[in-house]
């Protein structure tokens, strides 16, 4: 193997499941509206879920794959539901960006090997704004 070409686990090292997920969710649905065929959406969703689930599997584990997995599930579900109050649209966006941010929490900001930068917000480690020393909040 050359040694440029990354390994399955370097590889599922580096990946950012999160806009994989969220984009799983909002793609799948346009192109079942798109087309009219819900299983096409579907397999659209299905194709992002298992590259979500393959990535988790080898670097997180069975029981976080398992944890963000079942939360993809009942935010599909929570969609649908969502969407009867405040419109299918935005019930996708709003279920895809939680879902997103579910996922980074999670999973993706603690990728081994990630550069977090120091000071970054969200950072492990770093203080609010309001915790520091001399601030005013």
């Amino acid at each position: 193997m050359p040694a440029d070409e990354l390994s399955q686990t370097e590889l599922a090292a580096r990946v950012v499941t999160a806009p994989v997920a969220a984009a799983g969710l909002i793609a799948g649905f346009g192109v079942a509206m798109a087309t009219g065929s819900r299983p096409l959406g579907g397999l659209v969703l299905a194709g992002c879920g298992l590259t979500c689930i393959a990535v988790w599997l080898r670097r997180d584990g069975r029981r976080t794959t398992a944890w963000l997995t079942v939360a993809g599930l009942i935010a599909f579900a929570l969609s649908h539901l969502l969407g009867l109050v405040i419109g299918a649209w935005p019930a996708v966006v709003v279920v895809s960006a939680a879902t997103a941010g579910l996922c980074w929490r999670v999973s993706d900001s603690r990728r081994p090997g990630k550069s977090a930068r120091r000071g970054a917000v969200g950072s492990p480690g770093t203080a609010l704004h309001s915790d520091r020393p001399g601030s005013r909040a």
